[in-house]
């Protein structure tokens, strides 16, 4: 993925990253509220050989809803913060995220686990709202 074109807002991983508020002070009072543990869908279909190196445990990853994907309209796409597509959250576990997100919650995820199981890299990923 380019380093000049992220698939997502930048100012959104200033969120992620840090509670700042006008000024770059600290917001009081802002809570990461976990929601839920699930595997990444469709790393398959994923080119991670490289990606997967630099992946960490408790790396932040970004989601961002994709309302007009052909096979399930509450997608949630999820990209490493460089911007490299790892996968979707599970159709099975997307629609309350979904939901939130449609609401203009805050959601995102920090990476939990990866395993290669032979040519698959199984990545599990907590899912938070963050809450101010």
């Amino acid at each position: 993925m380019s380093d000049s074109i992220l698939p997502f807002d930048p100012g959104l991983l200033t969120l992620l990253n840090g509670s700042f508020g006008p000024g770059g002070l600290v917001l009081p009072f802002v809570q990461e509220i976990f929601l839920m543990e699930c595997p990444i869908a469709g790393t398959y279909y994923c080119d991670l050989e490289e990606v997967e190196k630099k992946l960490n445990i408790s790396d932040l990853l970004v989601f961002k809803r994709e309302p007009d994907n052909p096979h399930d309209e509450l997608a949630i796409l999820i990209f490493d913060q460089t911007g490299n597509k790892l996968g979707y959250v599970p159709r099975a576990k997307n629609e309350v995220i979904a939901r939130l997100m449609d609401a203009g919650k805050l959601l995102f995820g920090k990476l939990e686990a990866k395993e290669w199981m032979g040519s698959w890299l199984r990545l599990e990923v907590r899912v938070y709202m963050r809450d101010f």
